[in-house]
């Protein structure tokens, strides 16, 4: 079985790479819990900025896998800025269908990079069913447009997407990697500090936030205790009845 989620480090840039092209990239169960793993391995490497793909030039994703939705892990914990906070940018590379939960994934990146043949729609009002997140992208385009996108499932092409600020730059199919790796050298060779500066400041005092994404930041930070070595030492030490040393980890 192949990797679902590739990771490649080159030249202080991550590739992270959505590998389900049999799925059309289809965001299942397992695919979020490898796709967290990714931008927390990100985070904590030596990487300074990072590229988000996918395999195939058909479907950057085609949203939550009807089949297998992500619950345990559930999807917001997947998004950079949401379910793991990164002060090092993520660049979008896209091409083909991006639909629903995807386009969130898109939306939380910093720069995004589209192929010509980009088709984004969100569908989740025509199909009953919303996990919230996507309300976020009020905050990010223009008010009608944003109510336009995610009321009405109407499919934004390449063009409309650049036109309303959904992506920074149109290239033809089969080169958005290379034109997101354009962006990333520079940013790789930034001044780190002040990179992390501007995303804290955009993300924590400039950016609106809608109700999932802070209950999303609530919960991240719940499950960060939970899993946490003080946690199982806590209890080890209540049971042992013994003081607890704990490593704030």
């Amino acid at each position: 079985m192949s990797e679902l989620v590739i990771y490649e480090s080159k030249e202080r840039i991550a590739l992270i790479t959505i590998n389900r092209p049999e799925k059309m990239n289809a965001l299942s169960n397992d695919l979020v819990a490898a796709l967290r793993d990714a931008f927390i391995k990100y985070k904590n490497s030596d990487d300074q900025c990072a590229i988000l793909t996918s395999s195939g030039d058909k479907a950057f994703s085609v949203g939550a896998d009807i089949k297998d939705p992500p619950t345990d892990p559930d999807l917001w914990e997947c998004m950079p800025g949401v379910g793991v906070i990164i002060d090092k940018p993520v660049i979008a590379a896209i091409a083909g269908y991006c639909v629903g939960g995807a386009y969130c994934l898109v939306q939380f990146c910093d720069i995004a990079v589209a192929a010509d043949n980009v088709d984004f729609f969100y569908p989740e009002a025509q199909m009953g069913f919303c996990g919230g997140l996507v309300a976020s992208t009020a905050a990010r385009l223009p008010h009608k447009i944003a109510m336009e996108f995610m009321l009405t499932g109407i499919h934004f092409d390449a063009q409309r997407a650049y036109e309303v600020g959904m992506v920074n730059k149109i290239v033809p199919v089969g080169q958005q990697v290379e034109a997101a790796m354009e962006y990333a050298r520079v940013l790789a060779n930034s001044a780190p500090l002040v990179v992390g500066m501007i995303k804290r400041f955009v993300r924590e005092s400039v950016t609106p936030k809608g109700p999932s994404e802070l209950h999303a930041l609530a919960r991240s930070e719940l499950l960060s205790i939970r899993n946490s070595d003080d946690q199982k030492e806590g209890g080890a030490a209540f049971r042992e009845k013994r003081k607890p040393i704990f490593s704030g980890r």
